[in-house]
């Protein structure tokens, strides 16, 4: 498939970023209305019935999903409720300042830029100066991820991935009128089909990669080789699939810092392509689209374990868990049992 030229695909960013600037409430609200969006509903966390005993002695940082904010009201229960649950400060990161920044944010901030501001309002916040607990829930995962590759100071001592969309996506089914996908044959919407136009094909570009989140996490499996992705994916970057030579070795390190990773995986999720990957499965190189996807220990990325995650299964750091459900749909008495059980 023919990749679309800079010239071709500048005027549609452009029309994209300029309807961001001059309309931002009504591309926010089209962004929450989208198949892409992943929003956390308030009537789905209700206090616990069981709070920790002890209560935990670090913080809680919450970080959301695509198309949601943590000025939300899903977002203010989740993030409150866990607090309450573990007896301890509780607080949402944003990357924007108010519900319509953050909901933008989310789509045309990219992830380096976004982990940025993560870290910047984290370490602006002495409540978390000694280290906190952390979950995310879709590519809120990507930021404190992100976070601990590239500070972890203060660390993360504990992280919970909710449906983390860490190891990428192999397609982004919910913005495509072909996918097989709980939306065929919905109307898609503006922002969802300029960002179908935008990625895909054209996600590796660097005038894509420097604007898009949905495009820096996008790994097509078929073009794992091809130079767009080796020198301007950031995902890539991160996880030490870009070109050789050219990964921080620090990455590791600071990866380490971290005593708990809990990888949680939705059993029903449609939304992240494999679902494995929440597991940090690949897909299998030689037959991506119908070969079963490789476990973690088949993966690259564990296998050279370039930011460690294949010494940090050595050293008994990662744990696995799963919900029946979709993408991020985690039942309420779950969460504040996998908050009990790897909190500290």
């Amino acid at each position: 498939v023919a990749v679309p030229s800079v010239g071709q695909l500048l005027p549609k960013l452009g029309a994209l970023l300029e309807r961001a600037r001059s309309e931002p409430a009504a591309v926010a609200e089209d962004l929450r209305a989208s198949p892409l969006a992943q929003i956390v509903k308030a009537e789905d966390y209700a206090p616990s019935v069981a709070p920790m005993s002890p209560a935990a002695s670090l913080p809680i940082v919450v970080a959301h999903g695509m198309g949601d904010s943590c000025f939300n009201a899903g977002m203010k229960q989740i993030t409150q409720q866990a607090g309450s649950h573990a007896g301890v400060y509780s607080t949402c990161i944003p990357t924007g300042p108010n519900d319509i920044e953050d909901t933008l944010a989310g789509f045309l901030v990219n992830m380096d830029d976004s982990v940025e501001i993560f870290a910047k309002k984290v370490r602006a916040d002495p409540k978390l100066a000694r280290g906190f607990n952390a979950f995310g829930l879709s590519q809120g995962n990507n930021l404190i991820h992100g976070y601990q590759l590239k500070y972890n100071d203060p660390p993360v001592v504990s992280f919970i991935s909710i449906c983390g969309i860490n190891a990428g996506v192999g397609a982004i089914p919910q913005c495509s009128p072909n996918a097989s996908s709980p939306v065929l044959g919905k109307v898609l919407g503006p922002v969802c089909e300029a960002l179908a136009e935008l990625t895909g094909d054209a996600a590796n570009l660097k005038i894509i990669q420097d604007v898009l989140f949905q495009a820096n996490f996008y790994r097509d499996p078929t073009g794992l080789n091809h130079t767009d992705f080796l020198d301007n994916n950031q995902l890539a970057q991160w996880n030490g699939e870009g070109r050789p030579g050219t990964f921080n070795e620090t990455f590791k390190e600071n990866f380490l810092k971290t005593s708990t990773n809990v990888w949680v995986k939705g059993l029903l999720d449609t939304v992240v392509w494999p679902r494995e990957g929440e597991w940090w499965g690949q897909v299998a190189p030689g037959d991506p689209w119908d070969a079963p996807a490789l476990p973690m220990a088949q993966s690259s990325w564990y296998l050279q374990d370039t930011f460690g995650l294949r010494t940090a299964s050595q050293q008994h750091k990662n744990h696995f868990e799963s919900f029946m459900g979709e993408h991020i749909r985690i039942p309420d008495a779950q969460l504040y049992s996998l908050i009990s059980k790897y909190f500290k």
